[in-house]
């Protein structure tokens, strides 16, 4: 049976490694940073009846590991005669866009006892000439901004850009607070109240007397335009700039009777479109 194959992760300090690193823990990816090279086979023989089936495995190594150089040849055949496929991904940057970054983070170098930035990036990427000569793929991450980055890894991986949008439904009461997760929230309380009507009063909005009373009011069908209309124009450009989990909140006194209705009735006209979806009602239980 073939075996699964191993990412290494590796080039130039500052070029994306971290950002890549991330990007695949978050496809389900068992990620390894700075792992001493040496311990790689051991490592692969450790993991392969640990790790899931569907689970590849990446590694971030690089110059942190004072042996990686000396050792970088040797232990990538023995790898590679274990019958792992190597998959050797290097990241660089041109010299101005590192100095930058390292400006604005205020990392230090790893090879900072060089006299100074410069002459340490000048003298890492000397030092990872060949390691650059021998990898699947080299990616330059100047003038890529973290989205752009994650665009061009995954499809050096042949996968597609990113999974579904999740989008999360919530209702909410004003008198207890707004939910501090959303990102887009909505007042509903300009909408006539069902719990002025003695009937209703008891009911919530998952009640079907409710829905009823709510939706059926012009300006509720109004506004249930608009914003479907504002919905279908923002998910897209959200999904596009790299956002997989947005919280849509919609609010009114108390959390039991519109928002709920319109919350239900947003999730309804969404269910089967091309996202992810969760609805929660998070004061309906509230008196």
């Amino acid at each position: 049976m073939s075996k699964k194959p191993v990412y290494v992760l590796t080039g130039l300090s500052g070029s994306g490694k971290s950002t890549a690193a991330r990007v695949l823990e978050d496809r389900g990816f068992f990620v390894i940073d700075n792992l001493p090279l040496t311990l790689l086979p051991q490592c692969l023989e450790l993991t392969e009846g640990a790790l899931d089936a569907e689970r590849d495995l990446a590694v971030v190594i690089d110059v942190r590991n004072r042996d990686f150089l000396a050792q970088y040849e040797s232990i990538i055949t023995q790898v590679a005669g274990m019958g792992h496929p190597l998959r050797i991904l290097f990241f660089e940057a041109s010299d101005e866009v590192l100095l930058r970054r390292y400006s604005e983070t205020r990392r230090i170098h790893p090879l900072a006892d060089a006299e100074n930035l410069s002459a340490a990036i000048n003298m890492e990427r000397e030092l990872l000439q060949n390691v650059k000569g021998s990898a699947t793929r080299v990616i330059n991450s100047s003038g890529l901004n973290p989205h752009q980055l994650k665009g061009l890894l995954l499809d050096s991986l042949g996968e597609s850009e990113s999974a579904p949008l999740l989008l999360q439904i919530e209702s909410f009461g004003f008198r207890y607070g707004l939910p501090p997760n959303a990102d887009l929230v909505f007042d509903v309380r300009f909408l006539p109240n069902p719990y002025y009507i003695s009937e209703l009063r008891p009911l919530t909005g998952l009640d079907l007397g409710i829905q009823k009373y709510v939706l059926e009011q012009d300006a509720c069908q109004t506004f249930i335009g608009h914003l479907g209309r504002m919905l279908e124009f923002l998910l897209p450009c959200y999904h596009s700039e790299g956002k997989s989990y947005l919280t849509l909140a919609i609010g009114c006194t108390g959390g039991r009777h519109r928002s709920v209705s319109l919350v239900e009735e947003f999730a309804r006209r969404l269910s089967g479109k091309d996202m992810r979806l969760r609805v929660y009602h998070r004061d309906v239980e509230k008196g």
